[in-house]
């Protein structure tokens, strides 16, 4: 099974630890494409690939997967313009995972859109859980 992971990137990354882990997590469960996501060496200025590459990459990978898991806590214009692609296009099953903090809100064109379930969690062990009711309700299996 083919997985797209979600995260900021150029939004910031001050979650970077906590993508690493669910990343390893997914990989419980197929290839995780975008495993890039995950990297402590990634900075906020992205990688030193032409845009042009990296957007038509990631979009490849997005198209091709079979389910995506965006951790959207941290507002990034990426994950929404990947995640409204694919709705527009595909019908992918799609899990955001969210941690409500003080002073943010998750966007409602996420939070409200019926073909993104949304779930919240405040440790990554909540956020697993998510993950694998989500996995098991589309009938997903570990590998």
């Amino acid at each position: 099974m083919d997985i797209y992971f979600a995260g900021s990137i150029r939004g910031g990354r001050e979650d970077v630890q906590l993508y690493a882990a669910l990343v390893k997590y997914l990989q419980s469960y197929g290839t995780v494409l975008s495993e890039h996501i995950g990297d402590k060496t990634l900075t906020d200025t992205g990688e030193q690939s032409a845009d042009k590459f990296i957007h038509d990459r990631d979009l490849g990978w997005l198209f091709q997967s079979n389910v995506v898991v965006a951790e959207v806590t941290q507002p990034s214009l990426g994950v929404g313009y990947e995640l409204g692609r694919l709705v527009g296009f595909k019908r992918t099953p799609i899990l955001a995972v969210y941690r409500p903090q003080e002073g943010k809100r998750l966007s409602t064109m996420i939070s409200g859109c019926p073909n993104i379930t949304v779930s919240k969690y405040h440790t990554l062990d909540e956020a697993v859980h998510h993950i694998d009711s989500f996995m098991m309700n589309h009938r997903f299996q570990k590998k």
